[in-house]
């Protein structure tokens, strides 16, 4: 492969299409936006107009609400933890925090804390210290002979469960 010989994949690049440019264009005179009226003119803004009908946004209710005050925790499957302790970027032998999750790199950020969920499979060994864990992460994590120590307190509500 030469320089001169770099191409686009097909179909990767549009030609962009030239309105208003005469009749032999097939957009010419209106560019296709029809005859007088308030679309064809600059600068209209239409989105949700229903041509005086009560538009649907406006017909539906409102639902739910988002709590200001709610946790926003960083998710690791057990899946994903297997392939990293596989591929030796995560070490199964010393304590896993939730800082070497992060260097790791199987965690951009912790956010309000790591939470565990159980999806994939577990089959080594972890002793774990995270702010979260699912209760069949919990169960996953000692049925492969592991440790979980959790660091978020519990809510109230959830304990009267």
């Amino acid at each position: 492969m030469k320089l001169n010989e770099i191409r686009d994949n097909e179909g990767a690049n549009r030609k962009k299409k030239r309105v208003a440019r005469g009749p032999g264009s097939g957009k010419g005179k209106t560019a296709g936006r029809g005859i007088k009226g308030q679309t064809s003119r600059s600068g209209v803004a239409l989105n949700g107009y229903e041509g005086g009908q009560m538009p649907l946004y406006r017909r539906l209710p409102k639902r739910g609400f988002t709590a200001p005050n709610a946790k926003k925790f960083a998710v690791v499957n057990l899946g994903q933890m297997q392939a990293f302790i596989d591929a030796g970027k995560l070490d199964a032998g010393s304590p896993v925090t939730e800082d070497a999750l992060v260097a790791s790199g199987l965690v951009r950020r912790k956010l309000d804390g790591v939470r565990v969920l159980a999806k994939g499979e577990l089959t080594s060994k972890l002793e774990l210290t995270v702010a979260g864990a699912s209760k069949s992460a919990v169960e996953a994590i000692e049925k492969a002979g592991g440790k979980i120590t959790l660091t978020a307190p519990v809510r109230e509500d959830a304990a009267a469960e």
